[in-house]
């Protein structure tokens, strides 16, 4: 195997664990560094949704108790069935309307000028909510994820399906659409790393079966440090976030997401970078 295909896999992995649970869209990151990489053919899609699971896999140990604690009481603690069903709620959503609209939104959306444009819009909501938020002097309505009910989780799972156009970023549409409809930040932020779950993990198994074709054995090597490169760097990310959201807001996310959809935006049109499509 090439090394040098292997440190672009490597710096895949990271870009993907560092973006995927963040408000920035790990999907829009991945399009714009496999353009510059030249990491960007259909085998390099198929990659990108793949080493998803990396990140998965981290996330999951990060809340290891809480699942533990779901699934030993999922058949006689009403609580845990309660989680359960809100987090099936809020995944059917992405399911049907992926299956009915991904093909044509991986064929005309998944380019760089797309995503910088996605990326500004937004931050550009990112601001008006948090400035929403701060003008507001009532508390969330739902402080903790096991007080939603499934048209909590319902509604959080249509927001999410906004993150099918590449760059709008699934954490962020999460996070920010929960809190729009009466969770707190911290209880927007936990559903979203828990609807991740199956989400991300059924769209990897999704992408891998459907593009087999295209894979190999030879490909273990590229797809293996990918995953471990995600796993490690979303490990951190995630414990990094749950610290953070305890006391900041998310507005530094959407300046940086405005800046960098501008600098996109900018060098596409002047010439300056090939982004390639």
């Amino acid at each position: 195997m090439d090394i040098a295909l292997l440190m672009k896999a490597a710096v895949m992995g990271i870009v993907e664990g560092l973006t995927e649970f963040l408000p920035i869209s790990s999907t829009g990151h991945l399009i714009l560094a496999g353009s510059l990489l030249g990491f960007a053919d259909e085998k390099g899609k198929v990659f990108d949704i793949a080493i998803q699971t990396g990140a998965i896999v981290a996330v999951m140990l990060v809340y290891a108790q809480r699942l533990r604690e779901a699934l030993s009481g999922l058949g006689s603690r009403p609580r845990e069935q309660r989680f359960a069903v809100n987090v099936l709620v809020g995944f059917i959503p992405a399911v049907v309307l992926g299956l009915l609209f991904g093909k044509a939104i991986k064929e005309h959306l998944f380019t760089p000028i797309v995503v910088a444009s996605t990326f500004i819009l937004g931050g550009l909501i990112i601001l008006w909510v948090e400035r929403r938020n701060r003008a507001s002097s009532a508390p969330p309505r739902v402080a903790e994820v096991d007080d939603m009910t499934p048209m909590d989780a319902l509604k959080v799972g249509l927001a999410q399906c906004l993150a099918l156009v590449p760059g709008t970023s699934r954490s962020g549409a999460t996070i920010i659409g929960g809190m729009l409809f009466g969770l707190s930040r911290k209880a927007a932020t936990d559903y979203s790393f828990f609807l991740a779950m199956p989400t991300l993990i059924g769209a990897g198994i999704y992408s891998l079966y459907k593009e087999r074709a295209l894979l190999s054995s030879a490909d273990i090597p590229l797809f293996a440090v990918g995953l471990v490169f995600s796993f490690i760097s979303a490990w951190l990310c995630v414990r990094w976030l749950l610290r953070y959201i305890s006391s900041h807001d998310f507005t530094p996310f959407a300046w940086y997401r405005i800046a960098f959809g501008i600098v996109v935006l900018v060098t596409a049109w002047g010439g300056w970078v090939h982004w390639a499509e």
